[in-house]
């Protein structure tokens, strides 16, 4: 599969960007981890936003 191929997420709180290409090893979510595969309860690592309140947005 293609890089072409990921999205990109970004919280509607404070604009933390999730890339499913780089993942966040930090949040034990590893690159090439896609949105859908990211648990129902995950929330933003900066500010707490459900993963609901994230939305896809183009770069």
């Amino acid at each position: 599969m293609s890089d072409a191929s990921y999205k990109t997420w970004q919280c509607r709180t404070c604009g933390y960007i999730y890339e499913e290409a780089e993942g966040d090893p930090d949040e034990g979510l590893a690159p090439g981890t896609r949105w859908a595969d990211v648990p129902e309860d995950w929330i933003c690592p900066l500010c707490g936003t459900p993963k609901s309140d994230f939305d896809m947005v183009e770069l």
